[in-house]
C-alpha cells in the first residue's frame, strides 16, 4: 500500500455490533470482569485484556497500533504529551551515573528536561551537530544513549541517521530518535537504523491542535545487554519487546503518564489525513522559504531550499522534503515583534502542526529559560520567528507575510 491508503487500511477497529468505522472513545477508568480469577489474569498480563484505562484502554490501544504500524515497528506506548514520551523513555534506560548525548538544536522544553534530570545524576553530553564523527567522539563507557531530532525545532538541522545508528550499534547504544517535525511521510526512521521513535502527536499526528499527547515506537531491533543496562535484566527475556514490556511494567506505567481516550480518539481521526496535510504543508513551506529568499532585509532557514546545508540530505534520505517548519531573521526584536503583529492570518500561538499557520517568537517563549548559548545552539536569535506553515492557499499566505514585512 501507498502511504494514504496506508493510513486507513493497515489496522482495522475492533469488531463492534453497529459497524463503527473508528474504535469508539471507551471513557471508562475501569472494566468489569464476570469473575475474580479473570480479573486476575488480565491485571498480572496473563491474559488479553484491559484493567484499568491508566494501565491500557482500547481506544488508545486502537491508537497505539496505527502509529506503530505506521513508523514500521513492533509496538508502541502512548503517553499524555510528547514530553512525558521522551521522559518514560530516557528514566527507562537510564540511570543515576549514566550519559546520554544529544543533539543542541533541541525543542526548548526538551532542553529544560535534560537540565532537570541533573537531579538524577544523569548528564547530557550536546553536541553542536549530530553526526557519526561528533557522536563518535563523545561516547565513551558511561554513554547509554544518543537522542536526536531527525529535523531540529527550530534550528532545523537534518540528521543522516544510517551514518549516525551506525556508530551508535558498533558501541552498543541504542539511537533515540524525534521525528514529531518529520512524521513518518517524510522519513521512517527505523529503516535508517533508529531503534526508538518519539512523537509528540499533539502536532503533525493529529493535526487539528486538539488534543496533547505522545508516543513512543519500539523498533524491537536493539538487544539490552543485562550487564550494560541493569535495568533490563528482567525484561531482557522478551527479546525484542525487552523496552515494551519495561515501560508497561515499570516508569510508563508508575509514573502515570497515560492518553486520555478521547484525545486517542482525536488522534486516530487526525492521522488518516496526515500524509494530505503534510503534502500540502510542505508544499506551502517550501514556496513561502522561497519568497523569502528573495525579499530583501530577511534572511530565511529552510533545510530543503538548495541554499541549505542540508539541501543534498533532504533529496537523498528525506524524499525532497524539509517538514512544514521555516524560520526567518528580522533583524532585530522589534522588527520580529512588528512583523509578527502586523500578520492577518497567521495566529500567534506556541503549537506546530496545526492545520492553521502559527507563529512564534521562540527566544522569548519556548526558549525564555535557556541560557544565550543554549539559544545560539538552538538556532534561536533575538530576530527569530518560527512559522509552522499550514494548509491555507499558499498565494494568500504570501500576501500575509509580504504585507506584515513590509510594515517593518
Amino acid at each position: 500500500m501507498k502511504f494514504n491508503t496506508s493510513l486507513l487500511h493497515t489496522t482495522k477497529p475492533e469488531s463492534d455490533k453497529f459497524g463503527a468505522t473508528q474504535t469508539p472513545v471507551y471513557q471508562v477508568s475501569a472494566f468489569a470482569y464476570d469473575s475474580a480469577e479473570q480479573l486476575e489474569k488480565v491485571f498480572n498480563n496473563r491474559a488479553a485484556g484491559f484493567s484499568y484505562s491508566r494501565v491500557g484502554n482500547p481506544t488508545v490501544d486502537a491508537f497505539e497500533k496505527r502509529v506503530a504500524a505506521l513508523e514500521g515497528g513492533i509496538g508502541a506506548v502512548a503517553c499524555a504529551s510528547g514530553m512525558a514520551a521522551i521522559t518514560s523513555v530516557l528514566l527507562s534506560i537510564l540511570g543515576a551515573g549514566d550519559e546520554i548525548i544529544v543533539g543542541a538544536g533541541l525543542f526548548g522544553g526538551t532542553i529544560d528536561l535534560f537540565n532537570d534530570l541533573k537531579a538524577f545524576g544523569i548528564t547530557a553530553r550536546f553536541t553542536d551537530t549530530v553526526t557519526a564523527q561528533s557522536v563518535g567522539e563523545l561516547i565513551n563507557e558511561k554513554t547509554k544513549a544518543v537522542f536526536t531530532e531527525v529535523i531540529g525545532n527550530p534550528k532545523l538541522n537534518a540528521v543522516d541517521l544510517d551514518s549516525v545508528s551506525k556508530v551508535c550499534h558498533e558501541n552498543g547504544i541504542p539511537l533515540i530518535a524525534d521525528s514529531t517535525t518529520a512524521t513518518p511521510y517524510i522519513i521512517r526512521p527505523l529503516e535508517h537504523g533508529a531503534d526508538i521513535v518519539i512523537h509528540s502527536s499533539s502536532k503533525y499526528i493529529n493535526g487539528g491542535g486538539n488534543s496533547i499527547s505522545g508516543i513512543i515506537v519500539d523498533g524491537g531491533s536493539f538487544r539490552w545487554n543485562k550487564e550494560k543496562y541493569k535495568g533490563f535484566k528482567s525484561y531482557a527475556k522478551y527479546g525484542p519487546f525487552a523496552l515494551l514490556s519495561k515501560l508497561r511494567s515499570d516508569v510508563w506505567r508508575n509514573t502515570g503518564g497515560c492518553l486520555s481516550p478521547f484525545n486517542a480518539f482525536m488522534n486516530c481521526v487526525g492521522i488518516e489525513t496526515l500524509g494530505l496535510r503534510m503534502e500540502r504543508c510542505c508544499s506551502n513551506a517550501m514556496k513561502l522559504a522561497e519568497f523569502f529568499e528573495q525579499y530583501n532585509g530577511i534572511e530565511v532557514n529552510y533545510p530543503a531550499l538548495p541554499s541549505s546545508p542540508y539541501y543534498e540530505l533532504i533529496q537523498e534520505k528525506f524524499g525532497g522534503k524539509g517538514g512544514a517548519i521555516i524560520t526567518i531573521r528580522a533583524g532585530s526584536r522589534e522588527r520580529a515583534f512588528r512583523l509578527i503583529n502586523n500578520l492577518k492570518f497567521a495566529l500567534i500561538a506556541t503549537n506546530i502542526g496545526d492545520v492553521r499557520t502559527l507563529v512564534i517568537h521562540p527566544a522569548s517563549t519556548i526558549y525564555t529559560h535557556s541560557s544565550d548559548e543554549e539559544k545560539i545552539n538552538a538556532g534561536v536569535y533575538d530576530d527569530t520567528i518560527r512559522i509552522s506553515v499550514g494548509i491555507e492557499d499558499i498565494d494568500d499566505l504570501i500576501e500575509d507575510f509580504r504585507q506584515a514585512a513590509e510594515s517593518i
